[in-house]
């Protein structure tokens, strides 16, 4: 019948209509998954280069350490020459005492220099190497920063675009029933016109 046809057409309309929303939906989460993904496997590289920096100023450190001893060495072997070099200037003869004490003079001067260039050295090396420390610390905690702002901005726009879904299929909803409250109405109609017209048959004959 008519009425049958049309309750078969609403509810297959209906029927295709949750399938398209689930459809919907199933994408939506998806690609939202995919992009948390996305997100993580970022944080995972960065938190690799931060690691890699750890271990690149760790060797920096063992190189300083290295050098820092190599010169306390070369140290130890200026102060046992210039040792050695007084000891034969009292041996020298009496006649070469002055130049001998110039040469000495001029010996402890290079000593000393290197002995002020080493101590220099070093500390410019410490304060390189915190400086360099500072500032992969400053670069990381701002890349953290930057990360965590633009994952919480794209948690709102899909908190937002799920919202627009959900008012989108509330009006889809109210359609389908104006839809249906206007059919029965039509169809009440329909009826009472066969019935008005039957009986109007009736009384004319």
């Amino acid at each position: 019948t008519f009425q049958t046809n049309i309750l078969t057409e609403l509810k297959n309309w209906k029927l295709n209509l949750i399938q398209h929303h689930k459809l919907q939906m199933r994408q939506e989460k998806e690609k939202h998954a995919a992009h948390v993904k996305q997100l993580q496997n970022e944080m995972e590289n960065l938190k690799e280069l931060l690691h890699t920096y750890e271990i690149s100023i760790s060797r920096k450190d063992e190189v300083i350490t290295n050098l820092t001893q190599a010169l306390e060495k070369q140290k130890e072997r200026v102060e046992l020459m210039r040792k050695f070099t007084l000891w034969r200037i009292q041996h020298v003869k009496t006649k070469q005492e002055e130049y001998a004490n110039s040469i000495a003079d001029r010996h402890f001067r290079t000593a000393l220099m290197k002995k002020v260039w080493a101590a220099w050295r070093s500390a410019s090396d410490v304060r390189w190497k915190d400086k360099v420390a500072r500032a992969c610390q400053l670069r990381a905690e701002d890349v953290c920063v930057q990360l965590t702002n633009d994952y919480e901005a794209k948690i709102a726009e899909l908190t937002a675009t799920l919202e627009q879904r959900k008012a989108e299929i509330l009006r889809l909803h109210n359609e389908r029933d104006q839809y249906e409250d206007t059919m029965k109405k039509a169809f009440m109609r329909g009826v009472c016109a066969l019935n008005l017209e039957a009986m109007t048959m009736f009384q004319s004959k």
